[in-house]
C-alpha cells in the first residue's frame, strides 16, 4: 500500500510535468492512515499501523517508460508488531496468523504506476506484497489529490490463503475469521 502511495507521489509530481528524474525521496506525513480490515462470522475488526515507525525519508528510484513510472527498489517495510488491532489478544492472534516469529515484516514493493484510467485523479499501481514468505502481485486503482501536499488513497482486497495463511478459529471453531481482508490507505506525502 505504501508503495502505491510513493508511486502516486512521484507520478503526480513528476510524470505529469514530464520532468525526467531518476531519484527523489518522500516523507509520510503524520495525518496518514494505513489499516487492515477483516471480518469473522460474528464481528469485524481493524488493525491500524503505527506510521510513526516508518523511517523517513523514503528514497524512490524510477524511470519514465511509455507514460509509466517504473520503480526500482521502491519499497516499504512494515513491522508486524506495529499493527494495533484493539486488544492484546487480537494483536497476538494477528501476529500468529502472519507468522511474525519467522517473518516479522510485511514488505510492499511498488513496481509501476500508470495513468490508464480516464478519471482525472486516478492511476493504476502495480505492487508486490511479501507476507509470511510468499509474494503476490496486484494491480489496483489509486486516487490522488495534489494540493498543499500529495494525498493518496485506495483499498486492496486480498485472500490470505494466497500467502499460505490459514484463518484462525476461536471458541472451539464457533468463531471463524474470513479469508478475505482489505488493506485501506489514506496517505499524505511531502517531498524531502
Amino acid at each position: 500500500m505504501k508503495k502505491l502511495i510513493f508511486i502516486l507521489v512521484i507520478f503526480s509530481t513528476l510524470a505529469f510535468t514530464k520532468v525526467m528524474v531518476n531519484n527523489t525521496s518522500v516523507v509520510i506525513l503524520p495525518k496518514s492512515e494505513l489499516l487492515i480490515k477483516g471480518k469473522t462470522n460474528v464481528n469485524s475488526f481493524k488493525c491500524d499501523f503505527n506510521l510513526k515507525q516508518i523511517e523517513n525519508p523514503i528514497p524512490l528510484y524510477y524511470q519514465i517508460k511509455d507514460n509509466k513510472l517504473v520503480f526500482d527498489q521502491a519499497k516499504l517495510v512494515l513491522d508486524n508488531q506495529c499493527f494495533d488491532c484493539g486488544s492484546k489478544a487480537i494483536n497476538k492472534d494477528f501476529n500468529k496468523l502472519l507468522k511474525t516469529e519467522t517473518y516479522p515484516e510485511i514488505k510492499l514493493h511498488l513496481k509501476e504506476i500508470n495513468k490508464t484510467n480516464k478519471k482525472e485523479n486516478t492511476v493504476t499501481a502495480k505492487v508486490e506484497i511479501f507476507i509470511a514468505g510468499k509474494t503476490q502481485s496486484y494491480t489496483l486503482p489509486v486516487t490522488i489529490k495534489d494540493e498543499e501536499e500529495l494525498c493518496v488513497w485506495g483499498k486492496l482486497k486480498l485472500d490470505i490463503t494466497d500467502f499460505g495463511l490459514e484463518a484462525p478459529k476461536k471458541a472451539l471453531g464457533l468463531i471463524v475469521v474470513s479469508n478475505e481482508i482489505e488493506i485501506n490507505f489514506n496517505l499524505s506525502f511531502g517531498q524531502k
